[in-house]
């Protein structure tokens, strides 16, 4: 390795942009291949709280906190006969929120930043192969719309964050595993005019179930327009995709629910209707030597707590320290990658479990949020009502530590996730996971992170340590400051 190290990132989705900014404000030389020309359709618009400090770390904050995207403050489930007002300023913290975004221009202004931290971005760039020397990739070979010559990079490592193309895990190594537990399909559109119910807080995400096993999303955006979904088994909708009868099954099904009609009532669709099917799926690892992959490259769950955005960036901000900590010969590879598998690997499983137990498991809001409780050990004081809440906000991912704080019963947890799959999924991999789970700091969401004496630190530069963390890096990841409740774009 030179004395100016060249990480390679393929991808410049939000895991790719977060990893490529963050590597680059450390004084890396990074470059990321970007398949596509940005701005880009995407789905996925509903935001975690916990992305906001990711956010601020990377650079990104201030443009995507002036862009003007809907203020998003908790959720609101209507899950069988429950009703869940989830309002994170009550149930979290009085600064709790996030954003409803349009990915394509979230994931824009994040990919923009990648370049003016430094990155060299090149976009409509394919890769078409990538070279190994043993298990290691030492480059790739890529094309660039348009022109057929291939062009050869060579780096000291590789960040995949090629989304669901998945070149590592699917298509190199053959190691992404479908959850044959979570074979939906998504069925969604665009309207203007529609309604949340009265009862939602802020620019709140509505979620509302069905009968057949399925559910709705209604996400408010900025501009009046709404982002209304349906996910159900694809079993179940096999027929009507074949045939290709896309609008008939939407407005069909749309038509059916009485909560749905009513938030539509008197709006106008104003897009195609997209679909897409067999998108849960996890890698057996997330990591190797000389490579890491991050986001929806490693795992993607389900939309149903609106996980990916925080996976991605949460993934690529643990992934960039563990990177730049290697390159700088602070610690050997093997253990700073280790570090980055078990974090990145609990974020995800976390989720799982929750969403696992909604699909299959779900006997009411008592039981259900009483188990969410389980998965925590600090804030003792929380009802389990507010667990939930904190796990669904995206602030439990960033604080598993040791010492002072209590862990949870980690046999017990992984066994109760192969209880729940061990018919309909393969979860083999989860046998070796370190399952403790404990709350994060919403207003420090690095605070005591800590895996067998590693940390993430900010300074002087982002990596791992094992030293306690100087006041300045706790500045550096405070929470944002409240977004205000006269946003430009209020709740509808």
């Amino acid at each position: 390795m030179g004395n100016n190290p060249h990480v390679l990132v393929i991808g410049g989705g939000p895991g790719g942009s977060t990893v490529a900014a963050l590597l680059a404000r450390s004084g890396v030389r990074v470059t990321l291949l970007e398949r596509d020309k940005f701005p880009r359709y995407h789905i996925g618009e509903s935001l975690l709280a916990s992305v906001l400090s990711t956010l601020r770390l990377s650079g990104a904050y201030d443009a995507v906190a002036a862009h003007g995207f809907q203020i998003k403050r908790g959720g609101y489930f209507q899950w069988q006969n429950d009703t869940w007002r989830l309002d994170w300023s009550q149930l979290v913290d009085a600064e709790a929120w996030s954003w409803q975004v349009d990915r394509a221009e979230f994931d824009e202004i994040l990919l923009r930043n990648a370049t003016e931290q430094g990155a060299e971005v090149i976009e409509q760039a394919t890769v078409r192969e990538i070279i190994f020397d043993g298990e290691r990739p030492t480059s790739v070979e890529w094309t660039l719309l348009g022109d057929d010559t291939v062009r050869t990079t060579e780096f000291d490592f590789l960040v995949d964050a090629s989304g669901r193309d998945g070149l590592l895990a699917k298509r190199h190594f053959g190691m992404r595993r479908q959850h044959p537990a979570f074979r939906n399909v998504a069925v969604w559109s665009y309207w203007e005019g529609a309604q949340l119910h009265p009862d939602s807080p802020e620019g709140a995400i509505n979620v509302t179930s069905t009968e057949e096993g399925g559910w709705f999303w209604n996400i408010p955006l900025a501009g009046g327009r709404n982002s209304v979904g349906y996910v159900v088994s694809a079993r179940k909708a096999a027929e009507k995709l074949r045939t290709g009868e896309l609008q008939s099954y939407y407005l069909e099904t749309l038509g059916d629910s009485k909560p749905l009609s009513e938030m539509l009532a008197g709006a106008t669709q104003v897009a195609e209707v997209k679909a897409e099917q067999d998108y849960s799926y996890v890698s057996d690892r997330f990591c190797g030597p000389g490579y890491a992959l991050v986001g929806d490259s490693a795992a993607f769950l389900d939309p149903l707590l609106s996980t990916g955005v925080h996976l991605a960036t949460y993934g690529g901000l643990v992934a960039a320290a563990a990177i730049a900590t290697t390159l700088r010969g602070e610690m050997p590879e093997e253990e700073a990658l280790a570090f980055y598998q078990d974090t990145a690997r609990r974020a995800y499983t976390r989720f799982l479990v929750l969403v696992s137990r909604m699909y299959e498991q779900y006997i009411g809001s008592d039981e259900y949020f009483a188990h969410a409780k389980d998965l925590t050990a600090e804030h003792a004081g929380d009802t389990p009502e507010a667990s939930f809440t904190r796990i669904m906000a995206g602030l439990t991912d960033v604080n598993e530590s040791e010492g002072q704080q209590q862990r949870t019963d980690t046999g017990a947890l992984v066994s109760e996730v192969e209880n729940l799959h061990s018919e309909s999924a393969n979860l083999e991999y989860m046998g070796h996971l370190d399952m403790s789970v404990v709350w994060d700091h919403w207003r420090d969401p690095l605070a005591d992170i800590e895996i067998e004496g590693l940390r993430v630190a900010t300074e002087p530069v982002l990596g791992l340590t094992r030293r306690a963390r100087t006041e300045q890096e706790v500045a550096a990841v405070a929470r944002p400051v409240l977004a205000p409740k006269d946003a430009e774009t209020p709740a509808r």
